[in-house]
């Protein structure tokens, strides 16, 4: 990389999520004069991925910012993804695998690589095209221009949606070969979760602990194999990066730096707001060593805008994705104001700039998500006095709505949740064998995360323990989660929860969500347009404004950067 302070910089910024709203005409708008280099590209781009994030996740966002009646959050009423709508374009983009082997839905390695090369690809694979054959991603071009590249993630780095942006690999759950990948393209800067896939098989990982000077909680087992000779953490050191396990570390970084902070994933949302409200963190704890999603995006920011030539920035908010395959509306809600929190900072990098794109959508939806109107707790009638209340007999009559349609203080007792229910499942049985359990134990342990009024009874937990012995001709002895033989018991749309024990957490979703006026629909993914918002210079960003595919989305980045 060459580095220059004083060369203003020029930012395709693409970020995933919902863009809410945009001004009616281009003169209301914030909007750079259109800036380029002498070969007439945007000098950098940053994508940032609200995975699993559809128009209603987005909605929950806007909902708790603008309504919420007690906002314990303290966020502004206008989100990172409004300001962007705001000074921007807003568009949408269908999501489905494109190319020689197409389908309906997408998972997240197939979205990321048709964001990532502007090709179609095919269903859990990573850099590959819809025949399978390997293609080269933005993030592969723009390192071959000589400019710096990035990815974040709150998920793990060898996980799907990065993934996606350095490595080819036939099938995602490939991680340790994608890790690989990952430090032979030589992405200059990494950050995120996942040591376990990075760190060689030991025998004394308290050891290896010590000698990296890694907090215990990040490098503590290994899923590498005991034959693999490849040391990750050597060998990226020989390679001049700097390697990262604490925020104290990551602050102190610059140049190529790989930073690991979790052993899998990062913090969860509801684990981060807990964290920002601590008066004191002790030492040693997950609080204290972690780094959030928005400083690990800023500090990325920072060391990759000192190239002179240019950067590619990836930023992923993964655990909006994992929120909603559990059905967990409360867990969502702080996702979204995590990931959202990382989409202001960048907004507030670029806004004051003629030099930068913005670009942000989603992979995909998950879970089919939304408000819904129901029939749990009706409203009273109340009086409202208005002079269009009366009757054609013009006498007075109350307000009674026939259906419930959701209180605004509804926004408030999600965000008090206090654990996700990934949580809840862990409490239960830290093995996730939950063939065994009592009703009892479920109303314990849900109702110790949940608001009181979103409390369950027995005859929910009942439910919730509920099992389904699965026939033989429905078994998949070889497959990672369709091989378990018994499992959670669901009345509707079974087919569509396919996650074993994990699904659990959808019955409970189940119990609550008359009470959180929720509606979910499965616990994978939905074929939902998703939105997008674009800032910037106005050559760049109006192109987005348009019902488009994510393949035209990637063709588009790399047509804003790469000079062929």
């Amino acid at each position: 990389m060459k580095f220059s302070r004083n060369k203003r910089l020029l930012v395709t910024l693409v970020s995933c999520a919902f863009l809410t709203a945009c001004g009616s005409s281009s003169d209301s708008k914030d909007t750079p004069v259109a800036k380029t280099d002498d070969s007439g590209n945007v000098k950098n781009v940053i994508l940032m991925i609200g995975d699993g994030m559809g128009p209603q996740q987005v909605g929950l966002l806007e909902e708790y910012a603008r309504r919420a009646t007690v906002n314990a959050a303290n966020v502004d009423a206008k989100t990172g993804l409004q300001q962007l709508a705001d000074n921007g374009h807003v568009g949408l983009s269908m999501t489905a695998p494109y190319g020689e082997n197409p389908s309906l839905v997408v998972d997240s390695a197939c979205s990321a690589t048709q964001l990532a090369t502007g090709k179609g690809s095919i269903s859990e694979a990573v850099g590959l095209d819809g025949k399978g054959n390997k293609v080269e991603t933005i993030l592969e071009k723009a390192k071959k221009m000589g400019k710096a590249t990035g990815l974040v993630t709150d998920t793990r780095l060898t996980h799907a949606t990065p993934a996606g942006f350095a490595s080819h690999q036939p099938h995602r759950s490939y991680e340790n070969e994608i890790a690989n990948d990952l430090l032979d393209t030589g992405v200059d800067v990494m950050l995120g979760g996942g040591s376990r896939h990075w760190a060689p098989k030991v025998d004394d990982f308290g050891a290896l602990a010590t000698q990296l000077n890694a907090p215990s909680h990040v490098i503590k087992k290994s899923k590498r194999s005991a034959d693999d000779t490849r040391d990750l953490f050597a060998e990226a050191t020989a390679a001049g990066y700097t390697l990262a396990f604490d925020k104290t570390q990551l602050a102190a970084a610059n140049g190529k730096v790989i930073g690991l902070f979790d052993d899998s994933a990062m913090n969860d949302g509801i684990e981060y707001s807990v964290c920002k409200k601590l008066a004191t963190i002790d030492a040693g704890t997950k609080c204290a060593d972690e780094p959030s999603l928005v400083e690990m995006t800023q500090k990325a920011l920072d060391i990759l805008s000192k190239d002179e030539d240019g950067f590619f920035l990836m930023v992923e908010g993964g655990q909006i994705d994992w929120a909603g395959h559990i059905n967990d509306a409360g867990w969502l809600l702080h996702e979204m104001l995590k990931f959202d929190e990382a989409v202001k900072a960048v907004y507030q990098w670029a806004k004051d700039r003629d030099d930068t794109l913005v670009v942000v959508t989603a992979d995909h939806e998950t879970g089919g998500f939304g408000f819904a109107y129901h029939k749990h707790d009706i409203p009273q009638a109340v009086s409202l006095n208005g002079d269009g209340m009366v009757d054609g007999d013009g006498a007075m009559v109350d307000y009674k709505p026939q259906y419930n349609f959701g209180g605004l203080d509804t926004l408030d007792k999600l965000y008090a949740q206090t654990h996700s229910y990934y949580d809840v499942l862990d409490a239960m049985n830290g093995d996730w064998d939950f063939s065994n359990t009592q009703a009892a134990d479920w109303v314990t342990e849900v109702n110790k995360v949940m608001h009181a009024d979103f409390h369950i009874d027995t005859p929910a937990g009942e439910r919730i323990a509920a099992r389904y012995d699965v026939p033989a001709e429905d078994q998949h002895p070889e497959h990672k989660y369709l091989s378990a033989t018994n499992i959670p018991l669901f009345n509707d749309f079974s087919d569509f929860y396919v996650y074993a024990d994990e699904d659990t957490g959808a019955l409970i979703a189940r119990e609550v969500a008359p009470k959180q006026s929720v509606s979910w629909g499965n616990g994978t993914h939905t074929a939902a347009p998703v939105p997008v918002y674009a800032f910037g210079p106005e050559a760049f960003t109006a192109q987005f404004s348009t019902m488009q595919h994510h393949t035209d989305i990637g063709q588009k980045l790399i047509n804003a950067l790469i000079v062929e």
